[in-house]
């Protein structure tokens, strides 16, 4: 009977397995009831989306690029209206040309405004261009001239190159020789043909003294200053040269630097 009843049963159907419980999402007294959120992590936080990087604008262009287009786009201008010369074409040169002078004008205004206000940057201040104040820095410039030149004489000597047939010797001697008098230097009159000289009878043949000091120029007339503490020679000039020219040629080899007036 046991038997029977066993095999009369039905059978058993096998149940699926259980599907998987859900994460926990918070207690429901906080996260129901009270609606706390994700303060109690109840809700579950989202991934965060990857921006896209924003595309990088284009550097500007810098003013010296802004310029050089500037100059092109002139150029490109005045040549197609000297090729193709169209009343637009001419028109377009002229009109952007303006513009540019404009520009160009403004940019001088500005530039004078801010030496007026800049003494430093002013050059005028050290070598006017004004007539009144010109006169001034000349005739105080002429005082500390002919004040170094009456001194350097103690150091300083010239040698003069003359020839008998040279004309513009005949003009240059009585030059060198005002100077030189006037100022208390020394001077060598050299003849370079053996020649004599009506303003220096005093003279000495050329015997290769220009080779010696290192000289490889062969016009006459030349001056040259010698340096007596140094032994070394300094051409001054060749050909005619004014007395003023010439004693402000001696002051600035002797007296300044170069770039020191400038």
């Amino acid at each position: 009977m046991l038997v029977l009843s066993i095999a009369a049963a039905p059978p058993v159907r096998a149940q699926p397995p259980a599907a998987p419980a859900p994460p926990q999402q918070g207690d429901r007294f906080y996260c129901h009831d009270r609606k706390l959120g994700t303060w109690f992590y109840c809700d579950r936080p989202k991934a965060e989306e990857a921006a896209s990087p924003a595309p990088a604008a284009p550097p500007a262009p810098s003013a010296a690029e802004k310029l050089d287009a500037v100059t092109a786009e002139l150029r490109e201008l005045k040549a197609r209206a000297i090729l193709e010369p169209t009343p637009e074409n001419v028109t377009a040169y002229i009109r952007f040309q303006r513009a540019q002078l404009d520009r160009a004008s403004l940019f001088g205004d500005v530039w004078q405004r801010a030496l007026w206000q800049a003494p430093e940057l002013d050059y005028t201040l050290q070598r006017p261009v004004g007539t009144v104040a010109k006169q001034q820095w000349s005739d105080a410039r002429k005082v500390e001239r002919d004040e170094a030149l009456d001194r350097i004489g103690q150091r300083y000597g010239l040698f003069y190159f003359f020839a008998q047939g040279c004309g513009a010797c005949k003009i240059m001697s009585p030059i060198v020789k005002a100077v030189a008098d006037t100022h208390h230097l020394t001077v060598r009159a050299i003849s370079t043909d053996g020649g004599p000289s009506e303003t220096f009878p005093r003279y000495t043949v050329e015997t290769n003294q220009r080779a010696t000091m290192g000289l490889t120029a062969k016009t006459t007339p030349a001056v040259v200053l010698f340096d007596s503490a140094t032994h070394s020679a300094i051409p001054i000039g060749y050909g005619i040269i004014a007395a003023d020219e010439l004693m402000e040629r001696i002051f600035l080899l002797t007296q300044r630097k170069a770039g020191s007036d400038y």
